[in-house]
């Protein structure tokens, strides 16, 4: 089975988080966190970085690790670098591969439907909101 390792951003801004839908792609359609494939020779943080300028147009001002998720799909295995975000200054994201972004609050996290790579951060982010999101991490 070939490994897809792929970064996704977690981007909070003022108690929210933003998240994406993907209406088609390798794990079919859903909701997740906007991202995408690390290339050769990219380390995850530069990945990352390109990734969020290609699909929304901003420019992140941090970025730190919060865990790495490994999901097996029927065709490929997944491993996915999460990190907990803050966007530039000024910065408004729009999507170009998404047919919706939305912010969303810790409670309406568990609403959507959500690819089901993204499903085991999504449940970890709703236990540890206050923690992940602590003034001192970002």
């Amino acid at each position: 089975m070939s490994v897809v390792h792929v970064v996704a951003a977690i981007i909070e801004r003022d108690g929210r988080v933003l998240c994406a839908h993907r209406p088609s792609g390798m794990a079919g359609p859903g909701w997740e966190f906007p991202g995408g494939r690390v290339e050769e020779g990219e380390t995850t943080e530069q990945a990352l970085r390109r990734e969020v300028l290609e699909e929304l147009g901003v420019r992140i001002a941090l970025a730190w690790h919060l865990g790495t998720v490994e999901h097996d799909y029927p065709t490929f295995h997944l491993s996915m670098d999460c990190f907990v975000c803050g966007l530039a200054p000024g910065e408004e994201p729009t999507s170009s591969e998404h047919d919706k972004i939305r912010w969303v609050d810790r409670d309406g996290l568990l609403s959507l439907e959500w690819l089901p790579a993204d499903e085991g951060i999504v449940r970890q982010l709703g236990m540890c909101w206050d923690q992940t999101f602590a003034t001192s991490h970002l």
